[in-house]
């Protein structure tokens, strides 16, 4: 009975430090989020007044960001879910927090706004997933809390449901994505997280829907054709994505190993010509995260028909460079982009096409049907289209896993692992306590 205070105490002071962790997830992913909108507005600003800028800032933000990433903040490149999900896997110790550790999450903040400040088509949902990721599991750390891998899932969908304002789909991508389980004990952790960091969101905020709002909605025969072709066609292109990304990728590392004092310099600054130049011809469309034209599409003003092939092309090209920064927001409205092109070919909607595109395509990237739909109907309040959209995220998954067969990021989890000479369990896997 004598040491009941003691343990109560303990329990307690382990609670306020867990809710403290989720806070700060709240508040760190708010504060991200204007850096990098912030950053993004600076350069269409200086674009604006000098249409050529481009060809100078941009190849050297990627140079930078990939030489920092490389060199100096080893782990921080690409989105940061594969970090977090290699990071779950791995064993309590300093594997795992060589990939979560503060320094690197600084970092990946830090490179990822430079990278938008640069125009390059990334977005800051993924590496706020690795951002949150880190908070917790440095909270574990302090506190000698014990479900480290908890705490991980945790902090990644409090940083998605921050991200986009929207608390079911952090919830919906932990399950679906991270763990690709259903867990009652480590689910009760997310839901808490989740809401704390949602609540906090809220506070500095407000609420609002990410893709303002939409009422629209199939109707008749032609409004299912239109889901079938925005899915199938969304599905095939984001399995197109996911394949080549890690395909070049490979070859881009394979290619650099031979001289990698010129080449580890040389590619990323081609490749933010590259950027550039796609930019430029485009009067600056597929510069940044493509949020705006992705906005306006899902309201019902449809992009130029030019949009998604050229936002394509270039979140693909940065997401090959090697520089920190994540590719949801620029998926989305490739996917928007496409949509609306097809509603428009066929008289549709743009606005039914851009949510039925974005679905499809999103599935197709990440092949994870349920966080892709959850995603979009929480960020344009649409209740009404969520038969259609669920369809279409299931006929993207089907034919994106007809170009690839594997997961996009649990493929590159792999990467990180096989750096510490660990397999990634197969999904569905129960985690073991750490």
């Amino acid at each position: 009975m004598r040491h009941l205070p003691r343990l109560a105490s303990r329990i307690w002071r382990r609670r306020v430090a867990f809710w403290s962790g989720a806070v700060a997830v709240g508040a760190v992913s708010v504060l991200f989020a204007q850096a990098a909108d912030g950053a993004e507005q600076i350069f269409f600003h200086a674009t604006h007044k000098f249409w050529a800028l481009p060809l100078i800032i941009t190849p050297l933000g990627f140079l930078f960001c990939a030489w920092a990433a490389a060199s100096v903040f080893p782990g921080s490149q690409g989105s940061g879910i594969p970090q977090a999900i290699a990071a779950r896997q791995l064993p309590r110790g300093v594997a795992r927090r060589r990939l979560l550790s503060v320094r690197l999450c600084f970092a990946k903040i830090g490179l990822t706004v430079v990278g938008l400040l640069c125009g390059a088509s990334v977005g800051r949902e993924g590496p706020t997933v690795q951002v949150g990721a880190t908070i917790m599991l440095q909270v574990a750390r302090m506190r000698g809390l014990q479900n480290e891998r908890g705490l991980i899932l945790a902090g990644s969908a409090a940083g998605i449901a921050a991200a986009f304002n929207a608390p079911l789909a952090g919830v919906v991508f932990a399950i679906e994505e991270m763990s690709r389980s259903f867990e009652v004990k480590t689910n009760g952790l997310v839901l808490t997280t989740v809401i704390i960091g949602g609540l906090v969101s809220l506070g500095l905020t407000g609420d609002y829907t990410y893709f303002g709002s939409s009422d629209a909605a199939v109707r008749g025969l032609g409004g299912w054709v239109l889901t079938a072709f925005c899915g199938s066609a969304g599905g095939l292109l984001g399995g197109l994505f996911s394949r080549l990304m890690m395909d070049l990728s490979a070859w881009a590392r394979g290619w650099m190993s031979a001289n990698p004092k010129f080449r580890r310099l040389i590619y990323p600054f081609c490749c933010g010509l590259l950027v550039a130049g796609i930019g430029i011809v485009t009067k600056g469309d597929s510069f940044g995260t493509g949020y705006q034209t992705a906005r306006a599409a899902v309201e019902g003003v449809a992009p130029h028909w030019y949009f998604w092939p050229a936002k394509f092309l270039t979140t693909l090209i940065t997401a090959i460079s090697g520089m920190p920064g994540g590719i949801f927001a620029p998926s989305l409205s490739v996917g928007a982009g496409l949509g609306a092109w097809i509603a428009g070919a066929g008289g549709h909607a743009a606005s039914l096409g851009a949510m039925l595109g974005m679905a499809g395509y999103f599935a197709g990237v990440v092949q994870a049907p349920m966080t892709a739909f959850v995603i979009i109907l929480e960020m344009t309040g649409n209740t009404g289209a969520a038969i259609p959209v669920m369809v279409a995220a299931m006929l993207g998954l089907g034919t994106s896993r007809l170009v690839c067969p594997r997961p996009l990021y649990h493929e590159l989890a792999h990467g990180f692992l096989q750096q510490q000479h660990i397999t990634l369990r197969r999904p569905g896997g129960q985690d073991e306590p750490a």
